[in-house]
């Protein structure tokens, strides 16, 4: 059975990004450098975890060949429960999420108007504090069948990230506003600084 490229691949709705590595490639537990993402996926959003459901089941298909003509009875699958497998982080909680990887840097983007057909037009994002663990994107995956070291299963492979919304940081990192608001400052608050060295 012969499956397209385009059976393996989702464009996610708006999904949120954590242990966000977009940037820069980290190494893994193997030691291979790989750009990274966790995608948390609301439980309401029907519509993405039914594509993400049809891509799986795609590339379990084109995992057959490499399987022995046929799909594990412990295949592993990428998609999980944020409320089972981590009860005590309320950013998980209403979510299911995965891990998705790439050895080539992924496409970074925001989305800056239509075109004269009506298509959207992107812009780069460069800037590495724009893109972070905290932020609301969406996330264009492609699902794969891996079998490695007696592990058989199907992995998310990250392609390109579009940021659609700004978030809380996740991962313990404060913002400045909420951290200082109330803080009184000695400092001349009215923009004169001419005896700054004085």
């Amino acid at each position: 059975m012969a499956i397209d490229n385009q059976a393996t691949k989702v464009i996610t709705g708006k999904v949120r990004l954590s242990y966000c590595n977009i940037f820069e490639a980290r190494a893994d537990d193997q030691g291979v450098e790989k750009y990274s993402t966790a995608i948390l996926i609301p439980k309401s959003d029907k519509d993405t975890l039914r594509k993400i459901k049809a891509a799986v089941d795609a590339a379990k298909e084109l995992g057959k060949s490499k399987w022995g003509g046929k799909i594990p009875a412990n295949c592993k699958t990428p998609l999980r429960d944020g409320d089972e497998e981590r009860p005590d982080d309320e950013v998980y909680a209403g979510h299911y999420f995965l891990n998705a990887t790439s050895k080539n840097k992924p496409g970074i983007a925001k989305p800056i108007g239509k075109s004269a057909d009506g298509k959207t037009k992107f812009q780069e994002i460069t800037d590495t504090t724009e893109v972070y663990s905290g932020c609301y994107a969406k996330v264009s995956l492609n699902f794969y069948p891996f079998d490695a070291k007696g592990n058989r299963g199907v992995a998310a492979g990250l392609n390109n990230v579009v940021k659609v919304q700004d978030g809380d940081f996740l991962g313990g990192r404060s913002n400045v506003n909420d951290d200082f608001a109330e803080e009184d400052f000695d400092v001349d608050l009215d923009g004169d600084d001419d005896d700054f060295m004085n």
